[in-house]
């Protein structure tokens, strides 16, 4: 399946994504994906006021994935201190498995290039998602050996229910 529409969000997106990236990140019930961090983490994985600091910045945009006028996917890309960060790729439980994350990121990657110049991106994950640290691993980041503790990070909206919980860092060089 393929997205059909690629947009930036505007801060009447808002209240949608704070449910689409939730549900990816921290799932009710049965709609878990491959991304569903609730083992790791305990809280929402963002809100309302978090998305809008994220569109008010300079060089920060959400970027929206659409199939067929429906908003299924969203990642976070900002240009700071000389490389462009690429993170909170989400995609609705529904609608994982399908390559909308690899879509996503791709536009994302490109969005990097053509609209911040970018060199090199970068990224965090949890460094026990060695799952989803392969799913980037496969397409070009690299394991930098940079760890965050992940409450310098996520203190606000998340607490870890993992003591020691870090975040790893990857990159990607780009020609």
């Amino acid at each position: 399946m393929n997205l059909t529409h690629f947009r930036t969000a505007t801060h009447d997106d808002i209240g949608f994504l704070v449910e689409l990236v939730n549900s990816a990140y921290q799932p009710i019930g049965n709609t878990s994906g491959w991304t569903d961090e609730s083992c790791y983490v305990a809280g929402t994985r963002t809100s309302a006021g978090s998305l809008a600091k994220l569109l008010s910045k300079p060089d920060s945009v959400l970027l929206l994935g659409l199939h067929e006028g429906q908003i299924i996917a969203t990642v976070h890309v900002q240009k700071k201190a000389g490389r462009v960060h690429i993170g909170m790729l989400a995609v609705n439980p529904a609608w994982q498995g399908q390559s909308i994350g690899g879509q996503m990121l791709a536009y994302a990657e490109d969005y990097a290039v053509k609209q911040f110049h970018a060199r090199i991106l970068a990224m965090i994950v949890i460094a026990l998602r060695t799952d989803v640290i392969g799913f980037y691993q496969r397409r070009g980041y690299q394991l930098t050996g940079l760890t965050i503790p992940y409450a310098q990070l996520c203190g606000e909206t998340c607490d870890a229910k993992i003591e020691g919980l870090e975040f790893a860092e990857l990159e990607k060089s780009l020609p």
